[in-house]
């Protein structure tokens, strides 16, 4: 059984900080947006929604207590629709997706409502806590370090300069300036407060001044960090380099983010019953575990994956997503598979607009669906890296 694509929405991404637009808004409001999206759009009768699975990075405080059924409620769905939290660190959203499309593939459920939402200015990255990044053993054993150094340890060990990787941005911000300029954010819905008025409606954190110029300025994000031990860790995997070259920055990582996606997935029959017309199915879904040191190569292997589970070569895709968690990635991504800029996060990525983390699958997934519309083009690739050491990527098709 294939799993359909018949709506995919997103919240504009605000900046996540105590300034940004959207940090008056709590994230069950940001979640409850995308879910009231979903059902206005397409006149749904949510009784026919069997669950809820959203993606959260931060599942404490006011994105605790399984945010996905509180939304649920929040947003007036039907009492019998379920919910459920799950967090796959920065895939989580994609996560979402994928254990949504599983549920329809295997036959056992008929529609649901999949994304996730992370409000990192209300809900700080890591106040959550965790063994991976706080237990002595774990880190001394398996050599793990922050994941900005193992960005830097990326760009060093493949060869990628400060000038490389700041490039990369500049052309982000640009491809991202462009995109909003056009109108291309097709699945943007805009986020109102208490009394209907619009807090946010497009994605706030695009810098237009960014130049080679003024990122040379910045100084390294993570030397600092490195210098106290934590580059020496890292190296004692990776013992045939000297040194880390630390080259990445704000400017050329991904932007601390507030934000909330959703996806309408269900099956063909289904879908002819309530009238909804699909966007894109689900072809594939892979994820794979990689060496949790360098820690963000993750994409390739899970690309490497789902290729060969699918039998399709590089060249059958026609666009990608891959994360922007920090330049590295994507440039990692496209030089090993040999795919051209031109067909990569063609619209900007994480660098220009951010990355709200349980949210960001999600984005990138509606992102995807909105440009092979667009573009007119058929298959599209989103994938992430993930801390800890994981790789994700799945396959959409358009209808």
């Amino acid at each position: 059984m294939e799993a359909y694509i018949y709506d995919a929405v997103r919240t504009p991404r605000g900046r996540g900080k105590s300034d940004g637009a959207l940090h008056e808004i709590q994230p069950v409001d940001l979640l409850s947006t995308v879910l009231k999206a979903i059902k206005n759009r397409n006149n749904l009768d949510t009784s026919y929604i069997d669950d809820v699975i959203m993606g959260c990075v931060s599942p404490i405080g006011e994105q605790g207590a399984d945010i996905a059924r509180t939304a649920v409620l929040a947003a007036g769905y039907a009492q019998s629709v379920a919910g459920v939290q799950v967090n796959r660190f920065c895939s989580s959203g994609l996560e979402a997706i994928n254990m949504a499309a599983a549920y329809v593939m295997s036959g056992q459920v008929d529609m649901l409502v999949a994304g996730g939402v992370e409000s990192m200015s209300r809900v700080p990255m890591g106040s959550d806590g965790g063994a991976l990044m706080m237990n002595p053993q774990i880190i001394s054993q398996h050599n793990i370090v922050p994941q900005g150094i193992s960005a830097d340890l990326i760009a060093t060990k493949y060869g990628y300069s400060r000038n490389d990787v700041d490039t990369f941005a500049v052309e982000s911000v640009k491809r991202a300036m462009a995109a909003q300029a056009a109108n291309r954010y097709k699945s943007i819905v805009a986020v109102k407060d208490e009394i209907g008025i619009t807090v946010l409606d497009r994605d706030e954190g695009i810098r237009p001044e960014t130049t080679i110029e003024s990122l040379g300025k910045l100084k390294p994000a993570f030397e600092m960090m490195g210098g106290m031990g934590l580059d020496a860790l890292a190296l004692m995997k990776y013992n045939d380099l000297v040194n880390i070259n630390h080259v990445h920055h704000a400017g050329n990582s991904s932007q601390l983010t507030d934000g909330a996606g959703a996806l309408l997935i269900g099956n063909k029959s289904m879908g002819e019953k309530l009238g909804l017309k699909a966007r894109a199915k689900i072809k594939a879904f892979a994820i794979i575990g990689s060496e949790p040191t360098i820690m963000l190569t993750g994409p390739v292997p899970a690309t490497e994956k789902i290729l060969k589970k699918t039998g399709m070569s590089i060249n059958d895709i026609d666009l990608f997503e891959v994360n922007e968690a920090f330049a590295a990635v994507p440039m990692l991504f496209m030089e090993h598979f040999g795919v051209d800029h031109s067909k990569v996060n063609v619209n900007g990525g994480a660098i220009a607009l951010g990355h709200p983390l349980g949210a960001t699958g999600a984005i990138l997934s509606s992102t995807l669906i909105d440009e092979l519309e667009r573009s007119n083009k058929s298959t599209g690739l989103v994938t992430l890296c993930i801390g800890g050491g994981m790789g994700i990527a799945t396959i959409f098709e358009r209808v």
